[in-house]
């Protein structure tokens, strides 16, 4: 175990599993004092914290923006990343669960900036991760939430880069791709009752056509690019949208 981050805390969103659990192992293995895991299933986190000691399990509902209000402030080191996927068009998209996946995917992140950046400034530094997507830098039919989540996140970021810069905090999103988590498994599944074809089908046809690397990304290395952002070559890294996607986005 590293001491890169010692004497510090994180929070973690979405950490239950996939790309969470990962990086709040990555957080707790570069030495971080406590790392606040959060999950809308209380015992996933619970199974992390059995196996990572210095995991704290919180179980919280992040489209609740009363619930994220209760949640420990005094981080340095803060990654949101959970999220939720609906696969439909636009005409029949249920304006309720829209609006709940913006509250969860944007409104909940602002939230949480919101009350970490007095420690932070504080403290004089900090380190703000957002998990945001390929779909961050480019659209796709039928995911018209989501896009618009991850399009508002990449602007809630850098304004929080630009005005933490002087406080030592910095803020950065993440881009994969399709990484191998429970979202993006029940994705393949929406995919391929929207479009009529078979799984298989969704990621050779749909979900792997842009990208040039024709595999799924692993959660690992998504958690090692995000320790970067807190390493020692982080500190000018700010404002940035780091792409991990395989050569989507380059063309």
């Amino acid at each position: 175990m590293s001491g890169l981050l010692e004497g510090k805390k994180a929070l973690v969103t979405g950490a239950g599993s996939g790309i969470g659990a990962a990086v709040a192992r990555r957080v707790a293995a570069d030495g971080a004092a406590e790392v606040y895991a959060v999950d809308l299933d209380p015992e996933r986190v619970k199974a992390l914290a059995a196996e990572v000691p210095a995991v704290t399990p919180i179980g919280c509902d992040l489209s609740d923006l009363d619930a994220v209000e209760t949640l420990p402030a005094d981080v340095d080191v803060l990654v949101n990343n959970a999220g939720r996927q609906h696969v439909s068009r636009l005409e029949a998209f249920d304006p309720d669960l829209f609006s709940n996946i913006l509250r969860l995917m944007l409104e909940s992140p602002f939230r949480l900036i919101r009350r970490s950046l007095p420690h932070m400034y504080e403290r004089g530094w900090g380190r703000v991760v957002n998990i945001s997507s390929a779909h961050g830098l480019r659209a796709s039919p039928y995911k018209s939430a989501y896009v618009s989540a991850k399009h508002g996140l990449e602007g809630l970021s850098k304004v929080t880069a630009l005005e933490g810069a002087e406080h030592g905090v910095t803020s950065n999103c993440i881009n994969p791709a399709y990484v191998r988590t429970p979202l993006v498994e029940a994705q393949i599944a929406d995919q391929a009752r929207t479009h009529g074809i078979s799984e298989d089908e969704v990621i050779e046809k749909i979900m792997l056509t842009p990208v040039a690397r024709k595999r799924l990304i692993e959660p690992s290395e998504t958690a090692e690019l995000a320790a970067v952002l807190w390493g020692p070559a982080s500190p000018s890294i700010t404002g940035a949208s780091l792409t991990q996607d395989g050569g989507w986005t380059a063309r």
